[in-house]
């Protein structure tokens, strides 16, 4: 069966949007060769998990405003109450707030400063 193995996140702002990553999650970023492309590397390749890309938003500007719509990530997270509110802090916008998804965690959705949205999962099976 077919499985994400890259995403892309897409900025008409790459430098602020790469900043909030980089101080939300800690990932790296690497220009690639002198393009305003961007790749994400997430974590160390021997821990579950993929690594993207980051590039300017291209295209015509769609009816909601964005250029490119995409499928949403969801990013594994330790605490989610902490990380989103350190995602509003620095300079996101809460999507939707935490809820149960029961038997599996606590699940809440935030926009980058870019206006992509991203999920946020803090495993817990005890959530209800």
């Amino acid at each position: 069966m077919p499985r994400v193995v890259h995403f892309e996140i897409h900025a008409s702002q790459p430098e602020s949007v790469i900043e909030f990553y980089r101080t939300l999650f800690g990932w790296r970023f690497e220009q690639w060769s002198g393009q305003e492309y961007w790749l994400v590397r997430t974590g160390e390749t021997s821990a579950p998990g993929i690594d993207g890309g980051l590039l300017r938003r291209r295209g015509p500007a769609a009816a909601d405003g964005q250029a490119v719509n995409a499928f949403v990530c969801t990013i594994d997270v330790a605490d989610l109450e902490s990380t989103l509110a350190r995602a509003t802090e620095i300079g996101g916008s809460l999507a939707v707030p935490r809820m149960a998804i029961p038997g599996v965690g606590w699940l809440g959705y935030v926009k980058d400063p870019d206006g992509n949205i991203l999920g946020l999962m803090q495993n817990d099976p005890s959530a209800a």
